[in-house]
C-alpha cells in the first residue's frame, strides 16, 4: 500500500488507537487497519464480532482489547 493510500486512511479514521485506524464504514462494520503494517486488517460487526482478519491470533486479541475499551468513543462521535 502506497503512503499516500495510509494517509487517506488516517485522516478518514473516525479514531485512531495505537497506530490502528477505526473506520465506521456505511454498512455499519469498523474496518481496522494497523498504519504501522497495512497489510494486517480486520473487518467487525457492531457486536464486535470479528468478519474477517488476516491478522495473527495475537494480534486479534490485542486489537479487540483496543475495541473494547475505545470504540465508545466512536459511538459519541455518532450520538
Amino acid at each position: 500500500m502506497r503512503e499516500e493510500e495510509i494517509s487517506f486512511i488516517a485522516d478518514s479514521a473516525n479514531i485512531i488507537v495505537c497506530g490502528y485506524a477505526f473506520t465506521k464504514r456505511e454498512d455499519g462494520f469498523i474496518s481496522i487497519l494497523n498504519l504501522q503494517h497495512p497489510d494486517s486488517a480486520m473487518v467487525i460487526n457492531n457486536k464486535g464480532e470479528i468478519i474477517e482478519t488476516n491478522m495473527e491470533k495475537i494480534e486479534q486479541k490485542i486489537v479487540m482489547d483496543l475495541c473494547k475499551r475505545n470504540l465508545q468513543f466512536m459511538e459519541a462521535e455518532y450520538a
